[in-house]
């Protein structure tokens, strides 16, 4: 890794165990050392470089809610606001635990683009109604109930060139 300036510069090495990290976060340095034919200090260390630089921000567990008997939905809204309004939204948005992606686009007009998880569809209602709605500089709502999911995953890593 080099860093120049504000910009950071992996090398293949580090895009290798940014790979590893993203298909299972709990493998062992040994085991990523093996696999990539590199002593698992050298593992360790690029891997705490990459945490200091901020590259890896979190480490998370993804839970298949429905194996556990919980039901949920999903909704994918699509938010209008008054342009001057749009990031104070979004960032009011951004702290409600319904709502779990955030992000802001701009097509013919500037808008918000939010995935929401409700328990059922009173409950999607009440949210938008008591809580959306009422937010200063929201024009209109559009709201999609996720009806079947065919692909959920991180962003893919590529290969560099």
């Amino acid at each position: 890794m080099k860093v120049r300036s504000k910009t950071i510069t992996l090398d293949e090495l580090d895009w290798d165990i940014l790979r590893l990290l993203q298909s299972n976060a709990n493998q062992t340095y040994t085991e990523m050392g093996r696999r990539l034919k590199v002593a698992h200090s050298t593992v360790y260390e690029r891997i705490k470089r990459m945490e200091q630089e901020r590259i890896i921000k979190k480490y998370t567990v993804s839970i298949d809610l429905e194996k556990l008997g919980k039901k949920y939905i999903t909704a994918i809204m699509t938010i209008f606001t008054d342009p001057k309004l749009t990031e104070g939204v979004a960032e009011k948005l951004s702290e409600m635990s319904e709502v779990v992606e955030v992000d802001t686009s701009l097509s013919e007009e500037l808008l918000i683009i939010a995935k929401v998880v409700a328990d059922d569809q009173e409950k999607l209602h009440s949210f938008i109604a008591h809580k959306i709605v009422s937010l200063p500089g929201v024009l209109r709502i559009r709201t999609s109930i996720v009806t079947k999911k065919f692909k959920e995953t991180e962003l893919p890593i590529e290969r560099s060139k």
